[in-house]
């Protein structure tokens, strides 16, 4: 028992860092917690449309739309066509605009990759496995913690 206390108390730890560690880098970058992730969503992606980025942040129509004027009048991102489909408009990276991002995050970049180095590369294959699992994992249980905040509040 005491093993899983103390198991639980590394991971707990471990989550707790990585939040704050993106609110730093949200701050560092002039950016809401929000702003951060829904910038780091669009860049994964290559672009999303507005629709897309409410989908995967949680977040209204009307929020996202004014989260997306935030970030465009801030020079992160920009409205275009979507080529596949001129009635849709995709929201994209502006190329460049990051480099204030990438210089927020490049700490935990070189910290990470020497902690990574000091595993073997089976082992690494294991820690990206369970990174590739998590972030979903916690994605669902976020939706599950707003979905419960909501019907608290009658919503």
């Amino acid at each position: 028992m005491a093993e899983q206390d103390e198991r639980r108390l590394v991971f707990r730890d471990y989550v707790d860092a990585v939040g704050l560690h993106g609110m730093a880098g949200a701050e560092a970058a002039g950016l809401q917690a929000s702003e951060w992730y829904a910038l780091s969503r669009i860049t994964l992606a290559d672009g999303l449309t507005s629709g897309e980025l409410a989908a995967r942040t949680g977040l209204t129509t009307g929020a996202t739309t004014r989260l997306i004027d935030r970030l465009e009048r801030a020079g992160y991102v920009r409205r275009v066509a979507d080529p596949a489909d001129r009635r849709k408009v995709v929201v994209e990276a502006v190329p460049g605009a990051l480099a204030g991002v990438e210089e927020a995050v490049a700490p935990a970049r070189r910290r990470i990759a020497e902690v990574l180095a000091e595993y073997t590369d089976e082992q690494r294959d294991l820690l990206f496995g369970y990174f590739a699992r998590a972030a979903p994992a916690f994605r669902e249980a976020t939706e599950e913690i707003r979905a419960a905040t909501h019907e608290r509040k009658g919503r």
